[in-house]
Formats: C-alpha cells, structure tokens, sequence
C-alpha cells in the first residue's frame, strides 16, 4: 500500500477530509490541475468548440475522463462529425458508459440519415433482443429496405399488436403493412380490444376507422365515459344489459369515485340493480368506491368499509377501516380493525403504534405500556411517539461504520470508482452517481460500506447515504444523516423564520442533498423548486433569476426553499405539519384535506392524509427533524411537541402556491 493513499485513507477516521485523490498515479496537485482544466473547457466542448481544450490536451490526455471529454465533443458534433473518427472512438473505449451514450446517439443519427445498412450493423451487435421499440423498428424497416421484407412481417406485426401509441420510428414499418395490405380487419379488431383493455380510448377510435359504425360508437362511448363519467351513468336507462355496456358503467363509476365518491355511491346503488352485475364485480366497484370515500374523509366512511362483504376486503381496505375509525376516535374499533390486519401488516410499527394508542384511550394501560415500549426501540416516527407516550428516550442506536482501510484503498482503486469520484468533482454528479451505482452494485457488503465512507469524505452525501443502505447498515448517522452547507441552512433557514433542522430534513427527503437532481414532475435541486415556484419566489425576494443554473446552484436553492417552506409555514398559522405536507403536495390539496369544522389530532390528520406519497413524506420529514435537531445540538427534541392541532380554519392569507 502506498504512504501517501494511507494517510489519506486514514484521515477518514478523523472525519477532517472534504476531498481525498485516491488510485491515481498522479499527484495530488496533477489531479488538481486535470479537474481545474476540465472544468474550465467542458461548457464550450458541450457547444462543440473543441479549441479551448488545446491549451490543455497534453494534461488533459492522462485524465481518467478523457474519453468523456471526447464523447461531449463528439455527441455536439454528431450530424457534422468525421464517421471514422466516431467509430474510432467507439472502437477503442467502447465499455465505457460515455462511449456507449454516443453510440446510442450515432445509431439514431445514423438512421436519420437514412443509412440504414450502418444503423443495422450496430443494431444486430448492441440493441437486438433487448426490445426497444424505436430501435427494433428501426431495423425492421432497414431490413425492409434493404429487400428483406418477407422476414420482417411477423415481428413487424407484434410490434403492431400492442394496447398503445408506439413509437414514431415504427411509423414506417406499420405503413408498410398497411400499403401491403398485411393487416387484416382481424388484427384491427385484436388491437382495438387491445387499446380498450389498456383504457387508450383515443387509439381506438382511430382503429375504429378501419373497422365499422359499432367500433367507432364503442370507443366513442368509452371516450364520454371517460372524460363525463357523471353525465355518462345518468344516462343509464337508455341502454340494454349487454356485457358493453355493464363493463362501460362501472367504468364509469369508477372515474366518477375519483372525483366525487359520495355521488358514484349513490349512482351505483341503482346500477347495481338495474345491470346484471356478478357478485364480483360489485365487489370490486364496492371496494373502490369505498375506499375513495375514506380517502375523501367523508363522514360515512368507517360504515361503508365495515359493510364490505369479506370478499371486497384487502389489506388496503383494513388499512383504511381503521383510518376512519381514527377520525370518529372509535378505540374499540381501532383494536379490532389492527388485530383483523394480515399478520405481517398487523406488526408494523404503524399499526402496533395505534393499537396502543386505542387501548390507552380505553383505559387498559396495562396493556398499551408494552406495545408502546416496543414500537419505541425503532428510529422511525412512530418509534419516537411510541416514546413520547411512555417518556423514554428516543432510540437513535447510533453506530458508526468501522473504517477498513485495506478494503478502502482495494475499492478506490477500481477504474469505475475512480471514473465516479472524478465525475463528481468536476460537476458532472449525475454521470457519476450513474457509474457509482453500477460499480457499487458488484461490490460485497462490507466493501459497500467502505465505499460510503469515500463517499462521505468527498462530500458525496447523496451516494454515501444510498450506499450504507444498500449495505444494510442503517446506524451511522453521521453519513445517514450529514450536515452539508451547514452555514448556508443556519443563515437562510434562521432568515425564513423555519428551524435549520427541519429545512435539512425537507431537503434530505426531496433530495438527498443533490444539487443537479430533476424529479419526474420537474422539480430542480436540493430542496426540489418547480421551476415556476422558484421564478415566482425569486422576483418576490427581489432575488436575480437565471433559471435552472439559478435551482442547480446549492445556495440559491436553499434560500428559496427555505423561503418558500416559510411562506407554506405563515400560511398554514405556523402549523408544521401543514406546511410539510403543503411543500410536498402543494397547499390546495392540504386546505382541501383540512376538517369541515372543530379541530383534530396532528397525528390521526398525517394518518388520513390521502396520498400514501405525501403521508410517508410527512413521517419522515418529521422524524428526519428529529434526528438532524440531535446531530446538530446532540440534545433530543419531542416530536409530538411540533404536532399541534389541525383546526378547520387556518390562515390563509398568502395566495402563493405550488400548484
């Protein structure tokens, strides 16, 4: 083992290292100068301006992200790019991850070339048998092209034969079977049944143009139910009891439950009656309405579910049994509904937690003190009001992962660690959490955890607390729950009139603290702004705004979440549990969910909260507040004291939302 990565290894005992340079025959200062030049060059490589890296090729050659460097070039230069050079490329550093993006990249525009032939080649070798629509479409109509045809019918056909819109590189393929008449009123009639089963109501009409009036009307009729669920089942006098239109009703129902459960209940008291339903299939629509009344809070909701008949009961159905009687405070029932849960349900913290919460309520204390001693070993939210309710401390069970620094210098210098590490550094995180995650992936147990502990040590919170997990090693709070922009958090939390902790415990929940992450519905950053909250919440702050460089910058994300969670918490009269739930779900939905009238328990309204998404974030943004008040004070605070009461009428001054 090499002196120099020992020492550096080591000082990860001390926790002192915020960068550590490991498997790297450079020194330190070299590496230092590699990462300062590829970061001084990528932004013009990614226009595809390859001159600013001559002043630093003869550096940059040795670096381990070389080849990334080149495939940005390349990828910017594609529709231009010499081919031979590309294949070059791919050729030489083909196992590569980036090389393997450009060869995607180099097949497509291949294809949109129209040089079918060379697009195949790379097919046939890389993409066949791994049914990517777009891909294999693309070869079918190579091969058609290519004079092929009587191969591709069958596989072009199956591609066809799906309930959906495929992709538009099949469009080709499929006007080949059309112009040679290879489509029969068979297979428009298999897809049409298709498309209505995958309830693509649109892509049916459309097959209906190839088949006659009845489709046509058919998909018409799905498409009303659809889109005026409440017109559609008034109707309902008007049609005979055929199996269509028994299947179009509760359709129907069902879309009406979604939005006004109290009305399809009633609706469907007389269809039930009127169709000649089997008894299955009232059970099924029973038990969906029924559990969007529950999820609606209205008030005959614990009867509803409790006159399901033992076949339209689930698991869910029980889980929301009890929700109801929670609201109705209804102990008795409460014990029951828990005790009648699958056992592996029936022993979850949640439900043991409420159990015994409905026998103390019920005067049998006795009973409640050891269920809430055991729910109280766990670190979870419903550990720590376990614990609350007996007065015992909370079980953090802190333990630290023992640093190996053999399996560490082993790990570090694997070149997927290596690739990772400097992806990272240079500020390409999303590249590297890619290739951390497929390098961690092949790694044992115990060098998983050695490698959170890199993690940690270079600031990489985001892999170093997916990675212990993974590892199955949930104790170490330091690298589960760390402290980074510690100062930025204190300042613009304090300056939001919102606790620094509880700011940590929103931004670990929406992000794990990654700076550059983007959520499926757009959400930008560590405290995960949509890109319209955080315009709006810029120009009220008189704050300059550049867009998503503004959300990906860590310290400007900060201050606007912070502001923006202390607007949700102004809002909702300083009631924490509201403005979680609003940051998450947005403050219409929760004004909806308030109750009617009087006021309700913080607990039993988190337990009723709709969405099982915003439901669990709630529980654990509170608990995470717990945890992250203990790190940064080491002293305990009660979470049941942040759960104030839920009253019908909060305020409401502030318009502001994240709709």
């Amino acid at each position: 083992m090499h002196l120099r990565l020992l020492t550096l290894l080591l000082s990860l005992l001390s926790c002192s290292v915020t960068q550590i340079s490991l498997a790297n025959d450079e020194p330190e200062e070299t590496i230092e100068q590699q990462r300062a030049a590829f970061r001084a060059v990528v932004a013009e490589v990614e226009k595809g301006n390859w001159q600013p890296v001559q002043a630093y090729e003869k550096l940059l050659q040795d670096y381990v992200l070389w080849p990334d460097l080149r495939a940005i070039y390349l990828r910017a230069t594609l529709k231009s790019a010499d081919h031979r050079e590309i294949k070059a490329f791919l050729d030489t550093y083909g196992v590569l991850k980036p090389a393997r993006e450009l060869r995607y990249r180099y097949a497509m525009q291949l294809a949109a070339e129209n040089r079918l032939p060379e697009y195949l080649d790379i097919y046939r070798q890389f993409y066949q048998g791994l049914e990517i629509a777009n891909l294999d479409c693309l070869a079918l109509q190579a091969e058609i092209e290519s004079g092929q045809a009587m191969r591709v019918t069958k596989r072009a056909r199956d591609m066809w034969l799906v309930g959906k819109s495929q992709a538009k590189e099949c469009d080709p393929v499929f006007g080949y079977l059309q112009d040679k008449n290879l489509l029969t009123n068979t297979h428009y009639a298999e897809r049409f049944n298709l498309a209505i089963e995958s309830r693509q109501f649109s892509l049916a009409r459309y097959l209906a143009g190839s088949l006659d009036a009845r489709n046509l009307e058919e998909a018409n009729e799905w498409l009303r139910a659809q889109k005026h669920p409440d017109e559609f089942v008034s109707a309902y006098l008007h049609y005979a009891d055929t199996n269509l239109t028994k299947q179009l009703f509760a359709y129907a129902i069902e879309r009406l439950a979604l939005n006004d459960p109290a009305a399809a209940s009633r609706q469907w008291q007389k269809l039930s009656s009127h169709f000649s339903y089997t008894t299955a299939r009232i059970n099924e629509v029973d038990r969906h309405i029924a559990l969007w009344v529950a999820r609606d809070h209205l008030p005959q909701a614990a009867e509803q579910l409790a006159a399901l008949p033992p076949a339209a009961r689930d698991t869910e159905t029980g889980r929301w049994l009890i929700r109801a009687r929670l609201m109705k405070r209804q102990w008795p029932q409460v014990i029951d509904g828990v005790d009648a849960l699958p056992a592996d349900e029936r022993e979850k913290d949640e439900w043991q937690y409420w159990k015994a919460v409905a026998l103390r309520e019920s005067g049998r204390d006795q009973e409640a003190y050891p269920i809430f001693e055991k729910v109280a070993t766990e670190r979870s939210y419903h550990g720590f009001l376990a614990a609350d309710a007996i007065s015992l401390p909370y079980a953090l069970n802190e333990s630290r992962v023992v640093f190996d620094p053999e399996i560490a210098t082993s790990i570090a210098e694997r070149p997927g660690l290596v690739r990772a590490r400097e992806l990272f550094f240079v500020g390409l995180e999303g590249r590297g959490r890619s290739e951390w995650d497929s390098a961690v992936r092949l790694m044992t147990s115990e060098e998983q955890k050695q490698a959170a502990l890199l993690a940690d040590s270079w600031g990489w919170h985001s892999r170093a607390i997916s990675t212990v997990a993974v590892a199955g090693e949930f104790d170490d709070l330091r690298v589960r729950y760390p402290l980074p922009w510690r100062e930025t958090f204190e300042r613009y939390a304090g300056a939001a009139g919102v606790s620094d902790s509880w700011a940590y415990g929103i931004a670990r929940s929406e992000s794990l603290f990654m700076r550059d992450i983007r959520s499926s519905a757009g959400a930008v950053g560590v405290m995960q702004l949509m890109p319209e909250t955080g315009r709006l919440t810029a120009r009220e702050m008189q704050l300059p705004w550049s867009g998503q460089a503004t959300l990906t910058d860590s310290s400007a994300n900060i201050r606007l979440g912070t502001y923006y969670l202390g607007k949700m918490f102004s809002r909702f009269g300083d009631n924490r549990v509201l403005a979680t739930a609003a940051y998450n779900a947005g403050p219409l939905r929760v004004e909806a969910w308030l109750p009617q009238s009087g006021s309700l328990d913080s607990r039993i309204w988190i337990e009723n909260i709709p969405f099982n998404e915003t439901r669990g974030y709630v529980r654990r943004v509170l608990a995470d507040d717990a945890i992250f008040y203990w790190r940064m004070t080491g002293r305990q605070q009660r979470l049941s004291a942040q759960l104030p009461q839920i009253a019908a009428t909060m305020n409401q001054s502030l318009t502001v939302n994240s709709d």
